[in-house]
């Protein structure tokens, strides 16, 4: 019966309301205030990230916090496969394996409901994680950090970097920030990119990953006091 009311409604020339998009865009409006609040959900995403060990679970309590999905969401990795990345020497000298072992390359982005959060390239030593983590990372999308969780890693950052400010230099110093209070504020698609060694707990590299966090990081309305 369900089924049939829409079509009712339709025969009777009743408009039905347009499905609703699953990730609508929500509208930062470019002012001041809304720049200063973007950039501080930045600089605590950024801190999130350098001060745990897994990025994977801080996208978890990211996603859960801003409710960029249903309750109870957790991040989902989609596999870009048929990629190949060669380990350089810099990267092979970082897992401290000689140029014969065999290192292996991902490709996932991570995602929360519709939002895919980041993007990560990711080199690891199979020889150094356990015969089941290695068949959950050939067989399936599930993310690395999850994956190895087991070995209670810890990681390393070697370099992290804002690719984009919603302020400009010196604003806190008398710099004009732009801001047109009629129009959206854009934001980019790359806002954040880490670099990080991950390692077991006796200091055995066993992985590179390079993330990028994207501007669906700010997928969600901005504060009530942001808006015009």
């Amino acid at each position: 019966m369900a089924r049939l009311i829409p079509l009712a409604l339709a025969l009777a020339g009743i408009a039905l309301p347009a499905a609703r998009p699953a990730t609508a865009a929500p509208i930062w409006p470019n002012t001041p205030l809304a720049r200063v609040e973007a950039l501080a959900l930045l600089q605590s995403l950024n801190a999130a990230l350098l001060s745990n060990d897994s990025a994977t679970l801080t996208l978890d309590r990211w996603c859960a916090g801003h409710h960029l999905a249903p309750p109870g969401t957790t991040i989902v990795a989609d596999r870009l496969r048929d990629q190949d990345k060669p380990a350089t020497p810099e990267i092979r000298a970082a897992l401290n394996v000689d140029p014969a072992e065999p290192i292996r390359y991902r490709h996932v982005r991570l995602a929360c409901g519709g939002h895919v959060l980041s993007e990560a390239d990711n080199w690891y030593v199979p020889a150094r994680l356990t015969p089941a983590m290695n068949a959950a990372l050939d067989t399936t999308d599930i993310a690395f950090g999850r994956a190895v969780q087991p070995l209670h890693f810890r990681r390393r950052t070697l370099s992290a970097r804002l690719l984009w400010s919603p302020l400009p230099e010196g604003w806190d110093g008398g710099a004009p920030v732009p801001a047109m209070p009629g129009d959206r504020l854009a934001i980019p698609d790359r806002l954040i990119e880490h670099r990080a060694i991950l390692a077991t707990p006796d200091g055995v590299p066993f992985s590179e990953v390079v993330e990028t966090y994207t501007g669906e990081v700010l997928a969600f309305p901005p504060p009530a006091f942001a808006r015009p």
